[in-house]
């Protein structure tokens, strides 16, 4: 169902032992947050929070596993609600799963013909369909400039208002025939899913609250997909004195794995330790 990216490595940096209690913040199908109760047995909990109600029903409830189904940006009140102290390690994977991309049939991907939603929250009242069909040309050129860094933001924007003026931009497919088959529709796509969810900002919410309840030693990890996550959790790292980075040099996935698992090629892995 999903790989997930630089297991090995986010486990061997988060140094997770016996009876220590975890945070995985994007749970999702377990790829890392599995391996990581297993080594904090016989005692050890993780608290495991996914946003998507859909994805939350899979998961497979067990003895040490507290699921919630919630956003990190609320991490405080989650650890508070649930009494999860002490907290000696906290995992962010920000990486868009196989499962949003292949089942969730909420248009994710560019390569599948699908309503044009992209919500992880399924509550949230925003979706991709309004972004296209309803905000101003220079808001669209902007959020897909900002969040898709598309040097060509403005010709796109220009071209979805002016086709919605004659139909309505429902599907996937109807939005990749208004970008020019000389740009990369990803950019595109992966600006209006972070405009729809409001990644950023719930990244930096996350990470601030993160630091405050990990306890003293503990550590945090952040995979990133994209420059503009990572460059949140370089800064924050850098400018947050409580902090202290273990790896001074960013780590990515290694040869093999990336032939394995191409949707590996861009994550990146920064680990700190609270002081």
């Amino acid at each position: 169902m999903h790989i997930p990216v630089l297991k090995k490595e986010a486990i061997e940096m988060l140094g997770p032992k016996a009876n220590e209690n975890f945070i995985d913040c994007t749970y999702g199908f377990g790829g890392h947050g599995d391996e990581i109760l297993e080594k904090i047995k016989p005692n050890g909990k993780l608290l495991a929070i996914e946003l998507d109600s859909e994805v939350y029903k899979k998961i497979n409830l067990q003895d040490r596993l507290i699921a919630v189904n919630d956003t990190f940006a609320n991490l405080k009140e989650i650890v508070k609600k649930n009494n999860f102290e002490p907290v000696n390690g906290i995992l962010f994977d920000l990486g868009i799963s196989s499962w949003d991309l292949e089942e969730s049939g909420r248009g994710f991907s560019f390569q599948k013909d699908e309503p044009l939603d992209m919500r992880f929250n399924l509550n949230n009242q925003l979706t991709a369909y309004e972004i296209v069909n309803t905000w101003p040309e220079k808001e669209i050129a902007d959020i897909i400039y900002k969040y898709g860094e598309e040097r060509f933001s403005r010709q796109i924007a220009k071209r979805i208002v002016g086709a919605r003026k004659g139909r309505e931009i429902k599907n996937t497919f109807d939005l990749l025939e208004l970008i020019p088959k000389r740009i990369k529709p990803h950019r595109t796509f992966q600006a209006l899913r972070i405009a729809v969810n409001d990644e950023l900002g719930n990244f930096e919410k996350g990470l601030e609250q993160a630091a405050e309840v990990l306890a003293n030693g503990g550590r945090m990890a952040v995979i990133s997909f994209h420059s503009l996550e990572d460059r949140i959790a370089k800064n924050f790292f850098k400018s947050n004195l409580n902090l202290k980075i273990l790896n001074k040099k960013v780590i990515k996935p290694g040869e093999e794995e990336v032939f394995l698992n191409k949707r590996s090629r861009s994550a990146k892995l920064r680990v700190a330790v609270k002081k």
